[in-house]
């Protein structure tokens, strides 16, 4: 089937998904032909876009395989993704078709990669996950700090994000389904490390961080985002014979730490619970998010340290809105990374840094999402 649209965007009518839809339009170049993909028509012509519209249902795999024929690249924010993700990564994977997402959830990409890498490697597909607040500013901002650090020395990074904002109903109910699923996500993982072929002489390691004072406080931060940051470790030879990372959320006083830390523990004990996953998923609407005033007020800034070879360097990764207006510039930009620009050669299950590197750090710099270096 002729790929008659650069880029088709899946979930438009969601919080997040018409953030994205509403990024594209104006930030498109002329000439991309983009498109909105989706189950209910009524929904997408009520964004008022004048782009084509297309039929499209998770629920329907010939649907998603008629998709993945007319698209380049193809964006989704259909979530939670270990419950409607899989059929659009097969079709895609099959076609040779590009694909981005915003999932955070582990379980999810390691079933992916062992169910799908292969095939995408075969048919030159780049199926490239998390290119959303998970996990772009830590992936693009290792790379960006290890790009400043000397060459074939162990290096080591540290990671520590400061910030505000507030969840949309979808990202709170993939959370919770993540957190409710541990024993599964468990037996991905066994599943992936028994597929996947790691590095020969180099060794990589990347984990949460353990609790520290440095001149605040830094707790651990088990999100999917050093999990991304050692895929491309092992992937690039430029992150050295022996490569360590570890990630932390930061914040100023014990108390807020503390707080942090219950509320962390709290929401994973009732995730258990079916009846306290449904209370803990109503507690947002879906579809809801927050209001333009108050993602005006978001921010977000990750502090990373790099080490090795003697020399030491600082740098940031800052921008507002963390988790839907620079979430949905992300992967905008990411769609049109993958559909524009001049990307390494390279297929199959990839992180944003192996995939797009240098070309996406220069588009979302270019977007207004700060990579700098700060004295130190």
């Amino acid at each position: 089937m002729e790929r008659m649209y650069d880029i088709v965007l899946l979930g438009a009518t969601g919080f997040t998904g018409a953030l994205t839809a509403e990024y594209l339009s104006r930030v498109a170049p002329a000439g991309c032909r983009w498109a909105l993909a989706g189950r209910d028509r009524a929904k997408l012509e009520a964004l008022g876009l004048d782009v084509p519209l297309l039929h499209a249902d998770v629920t329907e795999p010939a649907s998603l395989d008629a998709l993945a024929g007319r698209a380049r690249v193809v964006a989704t924010t259909v979530g939670p993704y270990i419950r409607y993700g899989e059929p659009l990564v097969k079709a895609c994977a099959q076609a040779g078709t590009h694909y981005v997402d915003l999932t955070g959830e582990p379980e999810f990409v390691d079933r992916m990669f062992v169910r799908y890498d292969g095939l995408a490697r075969g048919t030159g597909a780049k199926i490239v996950h998390a290119c959303g607040f998970d996990s772009i500013p830590y992936d693009l901002g290792v790379l960006y700090t290890v790009e400043l650090l000397p060459s074939d020395v162990p290096l080591k990074v540290s990671g520590f994000l400061r910030g505000d904002g507030r969840p949309s109903g979808g990202t709170l109910q993939s959370a919770v389904t993540a957190m409710s699923r541990a024993r599964q996500m468990a037996e991905a993982a066994t599943q992936r490390r028994s597929a996947e072929i790691r590095p020969k002489g180099r060794r990589v390691s990347a984990l949460p961080g353990g609790l520290r004072y440095v001149g605040g406080w830094a707790l651990p931060m088990p999100t999917i985002d050093h999990q991304i940051v050692g895929r491309s470790a092992r992937a690039l030879d430029r992150y050295g014979p022996d490569f360590t990372y570890r990630q932390y959320f930061a914040v100023r006083r014990l108390p807020s730490a503390l707080a942090v830390a219950a509320g962390a523990g709290a929401m994973t004990v009732v995730a258990q619970i079916p009846a306290g996953r449904d209370w803990l998923v109503k507690r947002i609407a879906a579809g809801d998010g927050p209001s333009a005033e108050q993602r005006a007020r978001s921010w977000f800034r990750l502090t990373l340290l790099g080490e090795g070879g003697g020399e030491r360097v600082i740098t940031e990764v800052s921008g507002g809105d963390p988790g839907y207006s620079e979430t949905a510039k992300m992967l905008a930009e990411s769609a049109l990374c993958l559909a524009f620009d001049d990307v390494p050669d390279v297929a199959g299950q990839l992180t944003t840094a192996v995939a797009m590197g240098r070309p996406l750090i220069d588009r979302l710099q270019a977007a207004g999402i700060r990579f700098a270096t700060r004295e130190g």
